[in-house]
């Protein structure tokens, strides 16, 4: 590919998720981890699916329901189809939209996917430094943090490792809300004694990330309820990520995978 800052030699987080999507910006070495991953959990591509699925309806919850015109996505992720700028664009065209990641490949691909778009743009940033982001003059450029704002957090607070202080993290990104924003997460979960089964999928499952990629945490719901601070969670909480407002036609799977992510939004009153 080319992209300065990018080694096909080491795995990485945002081309392993673009694989399970069936994208084709990932390497050999990418791959092997993925398919590492399906041989604990053989439904993890559905997951991907479903995590993508997850972003359209709370994207269109936000645009259309809470008349959210502005949003913050950490961790982005390769661009797909679906993305946060694209599903609220449609609903309104004035939304602002930032996507962040720290992974050189997609702020290269970002930018030359949305050169026409002048109220969208990508910058390289890590979230377990969030001064970086917030103070970004991009970010400030493009977003007003005096007006609600929507935050993304989805698949990527489960790769702040508990060393990094991820409750500290959130803290940093929630102070800057104003009110009527809203925060959506995603996080891989242990259910525990809640469902065993998958529990023991999520532990091998955190072996086998930590093993490859050197992060990826399956947090019990308290700690990432926790997450949310004192935001108000909407209908219907924190819960399966398939579950969230499904939609007619919306398959959910009653699978192991299905108990090992949590999704949900809150709002801050």
């Amino acid at each position: 590919m080319g992209t300065p800052g990018v080694d096909p030699t080491q795995p990485s987080i945002a081309r392993v998720y673009d694989y399970f999507l069936g994208g084709k910006n990932n390497f050999e070495v990418d791959r092997k981890v993925a398919e590492e991953a399906l041989k604990i959990a053989p439904d993890a591509r559905e997951a991907g699916r479903a995590n993508r699925a997850f972003l359209r309806r709370a994207v269109r919850h936000l645009a259309a329901e809470a008349g959210i015109r502005q949003f913050l996505d950490l961790g982005s992720g390769l661009p797909t189809q679906g993305n946060v700028h694209e599903i609220a664009q449609a609903l309104a065209p004035d939304a602002h939209v930032v996507y962040v990641d720290h992974d050189p490949i997609v702020p290269a691909y970002g930018r030359a996917l949305l050169a026409a778009d002048d109220r969208t743009t990508v910058v390289s940033g890590d979230i377990r430094n969030p001064g970086e982001i917030l103070d970004h003059p991009e970010v400030l450029r493009h977003l007003d943090f005096g007006r609600p704002l929507g935050l993304l957090l989805v698949s990527v607070l489960h790769h702040v490792n508990d060393d990094e202080d991820p409750s500290g993290v959130m803290a940093a990104f929630r102070s800057v809300l104003a009110p009527g924003s809203h925060l959506a997460i995603v996080h891989f979960h242990n259910p525990g004694d809640e469902h065993p089964e998958a529990s023991r999928v999520a532990v091998e499952a955190e072996r086998s990330f930590n093993q490859n990629l050197g992060t990826g945490r399956w947090r019990t719901r308290a700690e990432i309820a926790s997450y949310f601070g004192d935001l108000d969670l909407v209908e219907p909480g924190l819960v399966p990520l398939a579950e969230w407002r499904a939609e007619p036609g919306d398959v959910v799977r009653q699978d192991l995978t299905h108990y090992t992510v949590l999704a949900g939004v809150a709002r801050k009153p």
